[in-house]
């Protein structure tokens, strides 16, 4: 997914700031799940919460540069998903971070079904 730094993303030097990484990395999650499923996802009673996220910052992204989040199904179980993204400048990554999610399904860890493990493991 592109996407571009606004100055709301920046600090006073228009280096994006260090929190708005994982959001870009949330907002493409986010935007995969709503285009592939053409429709709110979540009237289900089904969503997905972060447990643990590694991450590493390698070069600053600044006001105005396109970026380019990359996402990949790294591992899939039953009821959690480990994703891999990264976040590009052209031929320069920026950041990437190992991001543990789990499947609550009413406020509760439960096992995905069949369409949603499938959903995780085509992500892009």
């Amino acid at each position: 997914m592109k996407m571009r730094v606004y100055y709301d993303d920046t600090d006073a030097g228009g280096i994006v700031y260090h929190s708005n990484y994982l959001k870009f990395c949330e907002r493409a999650r986010s935007e995969y799940v709503f285009s592939t499923l053409n429709s709110q996802p979540f009237n289900d009673g089904f969503c997905f919460v972060v447990r643990d996220i590694k991450a590493k910052f390698i070069k600053s992204a600044k006001l105005g540069d396109i970026l380019d989040i990359k996402t990949k199904c790294v591992e899939l179980k039953n009821a959690s998903a480990l994703l891999h993204q990264e976040i590009w400048r052209e031929n320069e990554l920026l950041f990437s971070a190992d991001i543990n999610i789990a499947h609550l399904s009413h406020n509760k860890p439960s096992k995905m079904n069949e369409k949603t493990k499938q959903l995780l493991a085509n992500i892009t």
